[in-house]
């Protein structure tokens, strides 16, 4: 077997080496989240890191690597004797895949045996082969969330808990957790950001020399793995052990009240929330100063440590991207004043305009002293003056290459507050990935049933079903003993209904019918609503967008609905309106996606006042399109966004076609209702 690449001959990166030598010396600290795009060595670096580890003692023989010196009591391969022999190994590396089942994490128990033994027969996972080594999950962003949930518990209590239907084991699992994801496929939930003890931005080089010498470093490896590792033996041996120093020194470096007094200071300036972030600065600022060889933490480490322990906290909502403002943390790091001066409050200027009042045609002209929150749509549309674009014949609407000149293409223009969506859901049962949305046959959730499995082992057993299925046979299976006789074909596994996660495909209408400031601002605040809906419900989200002469695929499927957003507020206005168009790219991106992932099903939202002034037959053609995205069974809910006093009713007839229903944007808020009813008593 050949050498790994040695973690010292990897260029650059100096915060992922810093976060990760520095959780190797306290594993507390709490592990390291890796952000970055694709090709940057952080996979790389994290397996080499294994190599640098101490070797550990471990007692001979135990599946869950117990300290000869210090036993876990509640080992299920214990009790362990102190005179047991003991055995060295080298820290482990153990890999989570993405597709990992719970079973496969925590471990599985054998419910034949403790039906019919009385045993708690217990198969190890993942977290018991991690403890006292590192595990690693790449692409941790892509990971169920519950098993985000169980992997975060166990690093944070250091302990692992298997329960199936009453019989419960624990055992330790103390482990350095390394993620490494890539933004670009959707972001971690604040929640479990915020469980990662660092977090580390990495980038590729633009530097040409120093892309030259990794390229170069690569290629030598690649001819001769174990030369190249020969090479940078001293310097990887010289790592370890300066590892094993600061783990030897760290018990007794101190952290002196007005170093600690920083720490809160510089969190409670960023406005962190809880105190995770003050303890997890705290530690890390004391590992830094053991790795420096000191036994006093100092103005220096608190801000290194704050530099890795904060950008990832600062996570005002989903569509904020991690980051510190460095003056910022330069003022807080800074030590506060025995007598801090008053700052004079200039008088008001009575001749100088507000900058955010009525008279300022500004973006901020016109805000009123309204207390912040959720609005609906409607009021949103209201409060900008949004003005009647409904008039005419129905003639109008669709009118053929004989029409007036449309409208030419209007900037870009800025999102309405987002508000609390209404859930939409897809209607039937779905077998999709675990998630919020829709109902769905998943592994967690309430039990509805009982089936035979359709293996020879399950993860979610029936406990009830089993003994009700094995009971009748008992006599002629020579039962003498307390136990049950079980037999394989008596095992049954539970049938739970949860919530699945949905595509989620925005058909957006960006013509000169939407081109209105008031209206599309609107229209943009509610589909950005939906979109945050969609995050918090786990979906996938996608964007098409018609305008002009065609239709185009904005962003394609993605688990990153941070994508979604900066595409929408780049989205210009202007132009015919091809309605059939947009549909029929709707229809042919949601084929492909069936193949890619046939479990997962779409939910159509098409946005738009139903007109259509692009083709021969416009309103022909669209209802075609319509018709083919129906026949498919595509769930579709069309968002009328026609405004003013003479309405065509075009987005209901779309709607029909569909075989869906038509929602107004009043009616999209969670108070969609109370919010309809206030506009109509407003317009009356």
């Amino acid at each position: 077997m050949s050498a790994g690449y040695p973690f010292s001959a990897i260029v650059g990166l100096a915060d992922l080496r810093l976060a990760l030598l520095l959780n190797a010396v306290s594993p507390g600290v709490g592990g390291v989240l890796v952000r970055g795009e694709k090709g940057t060595a952080k996979s790389t670096m994290v397996r080499a890191l294994a190599a640098l580890l101490p070797d550990t003692e471990t007692v001979s023989g135990c599946r869950f690597a117990c300290d000869p010196a210090a036993p876990d009591p509640a080992c299920p391969d214990g009790p362990h004797d102190a005179s047991a022999p003991a055995e060295t190994r080298r820290a482990r590396l153990v890999e989570l895949p993405v597709g990992a089942t719970e079973d496969r994490l925590v471990g599985s128990l054998d419910l034949e045996r403790a039906l019919a033994e009385g045993v708690k027969a217990y198969e190890p996972g993942l977290l018991a082969g991690a403890h006292r080594g590192v595990l690693y999950v790449d692409e941790v962003n892509l990971l169920h969330d519950h098993l985000v949930d169980l992997l975060l518990d166990a690093a944070a209590m250091g302990t692992a808990h298997v329960e199936r239907e009453g019989v419960s084991v624990r055992h330790a699992a103390r482990f350095l957790l390394v993620g490494t994801m890539n933004p670009e496929e959707g972001e971690l939930r604040p929640q479990l950001l915020d469980r990662f003890g660092l977090t580390v931005e990495v980038a590729a080089s633009r530097e040409p020399r120093e892309r030259a010498e990794v390229v170069r470093r690569r290629l030598a490896y690649e001819a001769d793995p174990d030369a190249f590792a020969r090479r940078w033996a001293d310097d990887d041996a010289e790592l370890a052990a300066r590892i094993v120093r600061a783990r030897d020194l760290l018990p007794r470096v101190t952290l002196p009240d007005a170093e600690l007094e920083r720490v809160a200071r510089v969190c409670a300036a960023f406005e962190v929330d809880g105190l995770r972030a003050d303890l997890v600065t705290a530690r890390t600022a004391i590992a830094l100063a053991a790795w420096q060889g000191r036994t006093e933490v100092d103005a220096s480490d608190v801000r290194r440590a704050a530099q890795l322990a904060l950008p990832h906290r600062r996570r005002r909502n989903p569509f904020d991207a991690p980051g510190l403002d460095h003056d910022k943390l330069d003022e807080a790091l800074e030590d506060e004043p025995d007598e801090p001066d008053e700052p004079e409050q200039p008088a008001p200027d009575d001749d100088e305009p507000d900058p955010d009042g009525p008279g300022n045609p500004g973006p901020g002209g016109g805000r009123t002293d309204r207390a912040p929150g959720p609005r609906t749509p409607a009021e949103a549309d209201q409060s900008n003056g949004s003005a009647p674009t409904g008039s005419g014949p129905e003639a109008s609407a669709a009118s053929g290459p004989a029409a007036a000149a449309p409208a030419a293409e209007q900037p870009a223009v800025a999102a309405a507050e987002p508000f609390r969506a209404r859930l939409i859901a897809v209607p039937g049962l779905g077998q999709g990935a675990a998630g919020r949305r829709s109902r769905a046959e998943t592994g967690i959730g309430r039990a509805t049933g009982e089936r035979r499995p359709s293996g020879s082992r399950t993860s979610r057993p029936h406990l009830l079903g089993t003994v009700r299925a094995a009971a009748p046979y008992q006599r002629a299976r020579g039962r003498s003993g307390p136990g049950l006789v079980v037999r394989r074909d008596d095992v049954r596994e539970a049938v739970r209904e949860g919530r699945e996660g949905n595509l989620v495909l925005f058909v957006v209408d960006a013509s000169g019918s939407m081109a209105a400031r008031a209206r599309m601002r609107t229209v943009k605040g509610a589909v950005l609503s939906l979109l945050l809906d969609a995050y918090q419900r786990r979906d996938k989200v996608g964007l098409v967008t018609f305008r002009g002469a065609g239709a185009e695929l904005a962003l394609p499927p993605t688990s990153s609905v941070e994508a979604g957003a900066a595409r929408l507020a780049a989205l210009p206005t202007g132009g015919r309106t091809p309605l059939a168009a947009g549909l029929l790219r709707a229809y042919e991106t949601l084929r492909v996606e069936r193949l890619r992932d046939p479990r997962r099903r779409p939910l159509l939202v098409v946005v738009t006042d139903g007109r259509a002034t692009h083709g021969r037959d416009p309103l022909g053609e669209a209802r075609r399109a319509a018709g083919l995205l129906a026949a498919s069974g595509t769930a579709s809910v069309v968002v009328d966004c026609e405004s003013g006093p003479v309405r065509l009713g075009l987005a209901a007839r779309l709607a029909a076609d569909l075989a869906g229903p038509v929602l107004g944007l009043a009616e999209l808020a969670a108070d969609g209702l109370a919010g309809l009813v206030r506009d109509l008593r407003a317009a009356s």
